[in-house]
């Protein structure tokens, strides 16, 4: 007879992690990957380095002018300086605390080692970096390429609200950054996102519950993004 210790090591149970780049890997290759995590607590304002485990986490590129422009928020299951870690390069994106979060910080050469022994990980490694390079255009074509202020506004916000949460009155999710940096998303000024929400909510396109925002109608807001 077996004991259950004998048949917990002889049939790994894969973890359930959010994210698709955690889905992807195999149960071998996933314990194997977070037999190398220790998620540690951060507080807000605190720099980081790989996977965030819970927590949101705002990642943004700097100029040599002190100008910033916010690409994304990271949040659970997503992998921070995937690029760096492979390159060995120093990363360009500043990761910033926006909520207490767990993170998990693994060094390059255990990573590396890491996809040494389950190869299987490359095409996944591959795919997630195609997607937070996809992300990033995504992000420059809005900030370079959409016309007014309020066009690029209503792009941002419909694209946070894909995972919000449906009501009778419409899509809400959490909306607490601020408006400066809402404009650093947009590349506008914070009094240009002040004017833009005053107007989005008097058309009622928006309307703010705290910390939450609603968009009654997709559509319309759609039709103010030009999508």
């Amino acid at each position: 007879m077996h004991s259950m210790h004998e048949t917990m090591i002889s049939n790994p149970v894969k973890s359930q992690r959010p994210g698709e780049f955690f889905k992807k890997l195999s149960t071998a290759a996933l314990n194997d990957l977070e037999s190398m995590e220790f998620p540690t607590l951060y507080q807000p304002g605190q720099l980081l380095f790989f996977i965030v485990v819970s927590g949101e986490v705002k990642l943004s590129i700097n100029s040599s002018e002190g100008k910033r422009l916010i690409l994304s928020i990271a949040k659970a299951g997503e992998v921070l300086a995937l690029s760096s870690a492979l390159s060995g390069m120093p990363s360009e994106m500043t990761a910033e605390i926006l909520y207490p979060s767990r993170i998990a910080v693994i060094e390059r050469d255990q990573f590396l080692g890491f996809m040494a022994r389950h190869p299987e990980v490359y095409p996944v490694v591959t795919q997630e970096l195609s997607v937070q390079y996809k992300v990033a255009c995504e992000q420059l074509r809005t900030v370079a390429l959409s016309g007014s202020a309020p066009e690029k506004l209503a792009r941002l916000l419909l694209e946070w609200s894909e995972n919000g949460q449906r009501t009778g009155a419409g899509l809400r999710f959490r909306f607490s950054l601020t408006h400066e940096e809402i404009g650093e998303f947009i590349g506008a000024s914070r009094e240009t996102v002040t004017r833009t929400l005053s107007s989005f909510k008097s058309r009622r396109l928006v309307a703010f519950h705290g910390s939450m925002l609603e968009i009654p109608s997709r559509v319309a807001l759609e039709n103010v993004a030009g999508v």
